[in-house]
């Protein structure tokens, strides 16, 4: 049997006890432990390399999310606080008290992302099957070397284009073939560019083959035939019309003459004569080869750095004067165009009896530089948005255009990004630099006309032919008088005008919804199909 151990207690008075602290007392009580062995430096614990290693690592996300331009590097050297004087807990602290702004780009980055967000384009595809009888008269037809169709087009290039496309159906419409469409020199511009010059055209006649011959020029048997022209197109034909006043021009000499074709064929034709339309205008119709190539380089400089936005402004002075409308940026321009109206009036457009101020509330003037800010910045626009503006200069030179540079610096235009010389052979060919604005436009992320027209309505059909890209319709009558109201705090501005503006980002939207609507602005439904919306025939 083991010994056991002999317990020693020790009487102290209790006024001893009482002075005594716990720490002491217990001291007395406990055995003394042996010294402990000097401490490491901290710099030779493992754990502390640990620890640097972590931090290193939670400074790197960090700095990934306070990274959010990714043109702005990374530092170098992530842990370079290692080597610095300030210590580490100073500069904990500093990116405790930056969180707020982290949070802040975080919403930024979000607002950012939510305006280059495209809209759902509900399946839509494009969608050109012809019906078996339009197929079966094709094939009757072309032989036919008996009818020739000559077209003079006129205006800028977008206007052509829409004549282009309905001289191709009118054809179709006559069993002719179609001599390639004559333009005719802008008296404004005095562009004496050829079909062949803009548009590419082996391409054209290749993608028409099955639908109506094209000609180069009139064959040997008809070059000594006078062509019959008919001036009296009256707005609106339908095909019945055609047929019943344009078959006697091929009677004498089988060759036939039309001008002026703008808005003259009716909007509503039947279903393979819209497919046709579409086909012409977004297959056919294909910017010839050295238009195409600069057009596609100075793309691929607004690409280079993201999503960008393109603009077609509508502010020269042609414009202000035919609109009725006033530029509104200083009291200078806006007597000048005031004066030039009076001593032209015929330039006028349409609704001369309408003011300056009610033109304005109705949404048919355009939208000047300060306009297009407030839109822009309404509807989550990015400051550091790359922006791409088309159109002709505008009055006042880029002064009109401060307030826009003024929020988003970004601001470029094709002579801006062209290289020393580029655009030299195109000085003075407007179809050729209308043609660029066309192509860089069409690529963008985004778009936005400040004013309707022929290249804006060329656009929004061809965006929408492509997949219902984003395309900004300006809300103008409903909006502007938000803009009139300087007493609206800017967050609710914002609110409402975003919620104008909630259907009109380019969503699908059928053309048969309102009468006269063209379908190469509004393709669905003859030329695009979903899933469940198929028009196609066998």
């Amino acid at each position: 049997m083991a010994k056991s151990k002999r317990q020693a207690y020790i009487s102290v008075p209790a006024q001893i006890i009482s002075s005594l602290s716990s720490s002491s007392l217990q001291s007395l009580l406990l055995s003394p432990k042996k010294s402990a062995k000097k401490k490491k430096p901290l710099w030779k614990r493992p754990m502390f390399w640990f620890l640097c290693f972590f931090l290193c690592f939670f400074l790197v996300i960090l700095k990934i999310g306070f990274n959010l331009d990714p043109l702005v590097p990374f530092s170098p050297n992530p842990c370079s606080f290692l080597h610095q004087e300030s210590s580490f807990t100073n500069g904990f602290a500093s990116n405790i008290e930056n969180s707020g702004g982290f949070l802040k780009k975080v919403e930024e980055n979000q607002e950012q992302s939510e305006f280059w967000k495209q809209p759902d384009g509900l399946g839509y595809r494009p969608c050109l099957g012809f019906s078996r009888e339009y197929n079966k008269w094709s094939g009757e037809h072309a032989k036919d070397r008996t009818r020739y169709l000559m077209v003079v087009v006129t205006g800028g290039l977008n206007q052509q284009r829409n004549q282009i496309v309905d001289a191709v159906v009118i054809a179709r419409i006559l069993g002719a073939a179609l001599v390639v469409p004559n333009l005719q020199v802008n008296v404004i511009w005095g562009d004496e560019s050829e079909f062949s010059d803009i548009f590419d055209l082996d391409h054209f006649k290749k993608v028409l083959a099955n639908d109506v011959r094209i000609v180069s020029s009139l064959p040997s048997t008809h070059l000594t035939s006078r062509p019959l022209e008919d001036k009296r197109m009256p707005v609106n034909v339908t095909p019945q019309w055609i047929r019943t006043n344009y078959a006697r021009l091929f009677r004498r000499g089988g060759v036939a003459l039309l001008r002026g074709l703008e808005s003259k064929l009716s909007k509503d034709l039947p279903s393979d004569l819209q497919k046709l339309r579409c086909k012409v205008a977004f297959h056919a119709l294909k910017f010839a080869a050295p238009i195409l190539e600069l057009g596609n380089k100075i793309t691929e400089r607004m690409r280079s750095k993201g999503p960008y936005l393109a603009l077609h402004l509508r502010m020269e002075k042609d414009v202000w004067v035919r609109t009725g409308c006033l530029p509104g940026w200083t009291h200078e321009y806006d007597e000048m165009i005031s004066s030039e109206r009076k001593l032209r009036p015929w330039l006028l457009t349409s609704k001369s009896n309408m003011t300056y101020h009610e033109r304005k509330l109705a949404g048919l003037c355009p939208l000047n530089a300060l306009e297009v800010t407030r839109l822009l910045k309404a509807l989550g626009a990015p400051k550091n948005a790359r922006i791409y503006w088309a159109g002709g200069n505008p009055l006042g030179g880029k002064e009109a255009l401060l307030p826009l540079i003024g929020e988003f610096p970004n601001l470029y235009n094709k002579e801006d990004l062209a290289l020393p010389g580029e655009l030299e052979p195109l000085a003075n060919k407007a179809s050729f630099m209308a043609a660029i604005d066309y192509i860089v436009a069409e690529n963008s992320d985004v778009f936005m006309p400040s004013h309707g027209g022929n290249m804006g309505h060329a656009l929004q059909g061809h965006r929408a032919y492509a997949g219902h890209k984003k395309y900004i319709t300006p809300n103008k009558r409903h909006m502007l008088p938000y803009f009139l109201n300087d007493s609206l705090p800017e967050a609710e501005f914002n609110q409402i005008i975003m919620g104008l503006h909630r259907d009109s980002l380019g969503q699908p939207e059928f053309r048969t919804s309102k009468s006269g609507r063209d379908v190469t602005k509004y393709p669905v439904p003859e030329c695009m199909c979903n899933d469940t919306n198929l028009h196609t025939s066998s």
